[in-house]
């Protein structure tokens, strides 16, 4: 009841903070939180509890390397964002998604080979995408916006730690970055404020995924050792000491 519970709440309440940030701060500080394990976490978090520490860590494994798929989910979008409709990015950067998934899935992943990879595309595309100029505006969003952020993100939520026992450790840890998160914001953000805003909101995904990279290092690392509580402690430090510290940075930009 408890883990249940675990799964209704939480990630209603984190979608509901990312959304009043994105509302009071803009959409690059949107993109930021959205880079953070926001749904991964809590998903790790049950299935350790439900299926053990070695299952957990392994998928923690599958996490970084399903997150290598993620970022390359937001590069289309970004790329596709200023010419096309919030459906066709949608539509291709998803595409996208399952077939770098199944790609990656042919093979065997270690920790550290997993991380190098991912923390070298996350480095490559901060620097070479640029964010387009764009004045802040008033924007008030429908009445609708938020509660259909929530109920799809609650329902990806509570499918995944359901299924998670018949994916097996790697393939379940890959499919759990799915990102749910970024497709919303960024479909709900295109079509009430345009491509480019949308663009941008990715192209800080991409940049705080640097939390998720840490956060699951640790947890691949430590979590056989140390045990459920401390590790994800530990992690969950890490990544929001990273956030923090490229929110700080992006910040300091002109």
């Amino acid at each position: 009841m408890l883990i249940l519970a675990f799964k209704l709440f939480l990630t209603p309440l984190l979608i509901v903070s990312v959304t009043l940030a994105g509302r009071r701060w803009g959409t690059a500080v949107s993109g930021l939180l959205i880079g953070l394990p926001l749904v991964s976490a809590p998903i790790s978090f049950i299935i350790a509890l439900e299926h053990g520490t070695l299952f957990a860590s392994r998928a923690a494994i599958g996490n970084l390397v399903g997150e290598i798929s993620s970022v390359l989910f937001c590069l289309v979008y970004i790329l596709l964002a200023p010419r096309f409709s919030w459906r066709i990015c949608s539509l291709s950067a998803v595409a996208t998604f399952f077939v770098a998934t199944a790609l990656l899935n042919c093979f065997s992943w270690q920790l550290w080979p997993s991380f190098c990879i991912e923390i070298s595309l996350i480095a490559v595309c901060a620097l070479l995408l640029k964010p387009y100029p764009i004045p802040q505006r008033g924007h008030i969003a429908p009445r609708w916006d938020l509660p259909a952020r929530i109920i799809t993100a609650t329902l990806l939520t509570v499918t995944l730690t359901t299924i998670a026992d018949r994916l097996g450790p790697q393939l379940s840890g890959m499919i759990s970055p799915f990102p749910a998160f970024s497709m919303i914001f960024a479909a709900f953000t295109h079509s009430q404020q345009g491509g480019k805003s949308a663009a941008n909101l990715l192209r800080g995904v991409i940049i705080g995924s640097g939390g998720y990279s840490a956060f699951f290092l640790l947890i691949g690392a430590l979590l056989p050792a140390l045990g459920i509580p401390l590790s994800y402690l530990l992690a969950a430090l890490a990544a929001i000491s990273v956030g923090a510290l490229t929110f700080y940075r992006t910040r300091k930009r002109p």
